[in-house]
């Protein structure tokens, strides 16, 4: 069971994915660049002919591969996302889920990305926003964003998030242009998820800080394909949130689909 997809913050994610895979159709080669423990490949796989899943755990990759098994136009290797071993001009399309954050140099992560997509490819990218709302954390809100505490937006590993403007600026160096983006959780989720996922994530996530080695964890909980019943509440959130701050400055994290220009 996949409970992740019950913290309404992930299933945003997940939904915004899903939306942009249906949305922009089929393609030839992907990529899933930080691909984790493996819960978005298969639903990314049935959109190519051919998914490249890589992470840079090699314990993640290992796991993904195990959980994904059946699906036999995905296979998996370790990367890292600063340097990818494929060659220019591979991919027609690349998912990466909250992966920009824990690169170190996320700028040079675009340049790979920019670099690997084929003329017309597209990107699908998300992550979190240092333009959070108060309601989600408020002590590093208040420090203007910025890091205080390990906490809040600041959990999950995050030494540094991630300015929408500076992210926009990255891609227009990289001729990438916008195709849509959208608010991912305002101030409703944040209220609900208020510090106390992060522990969670601490406590039961098998690579919690999203890094290149993890120790093993007694308490680790991997997830599965499958998606518990209780995601319809999760949904009805979703909707009251994106309802009532869908256009608000402030959100948790965004989503963005991008096109790389042909002529770049």
């Amino acid at each position: 069971m996949n409970y992740k997809l019950l913290f309404p913050t992930y299933r945003n994610r997940y939904h915004f994915v899903r939306q942009a895979l249906q949305d922009f159709g089929t393609f030839n080669h992907g990529l899933s660049l930080g691909s984790g423990e493996g819960d978005y490949d298969a639903m990314i796989a049935a959109h190519c002919q051919h998914l490249i899943a890589c992470d840079i755990n090699a314990d993640d990759v290992a796991y993904a591969k195990a959980l994904n098994t059946s699906v036999k136009n995905l296979d998996y290797q370790v990367e890292n996302a600063l340097q990818l071993s494929f060659a220019d001009n591979t991919f027609q399309l690349l998912v990466s889920v909250e992966v920009i954050e824990h690169v170190g140099h996320p700028e040079r992560m675009i340049q790979e990305i920019a670099r690997v997509l084929v003329p017309d490819g597209i990107a699908v990218i998300t992550f979190p926003s240092k333009d959070f709302p108060f309601t989600y954390d408020p002590v590093n809100r208040l420090n203007q964003g910025e890091k205080r505490i390990a906490q809040g937006a600041y959990a999950f590993g995050h030494d540094y998030l991630i300015a929408p403007t500076d992210f926009r600026q990255w891609l227009k160096a990289q001729n990438l242009s916008i195709l849509r983006e959208q608010n991912l959780s305002g101030y409703l989720i944040g209220w609900l998820e208020m510090y106390w996922t992060g522990w969670i994530q601490k406590l039961f996530k098998a690579n919690a800080g999203n890094i290149s080695a993890q120790k093993s964890k007694k308490t680790a909980v991997r997830p599965t394909n499958k998606a518990p019943w209780l995601v319809v509440i999760t949904d009805i959130i979703i909707s009251f949130d994106h309802l009532l701050f869908r256009n608000s400055r402030y959100a948790i994290g965004k989503g963005f689909v991008v096109k790389k220009i042909a002529n770049g």
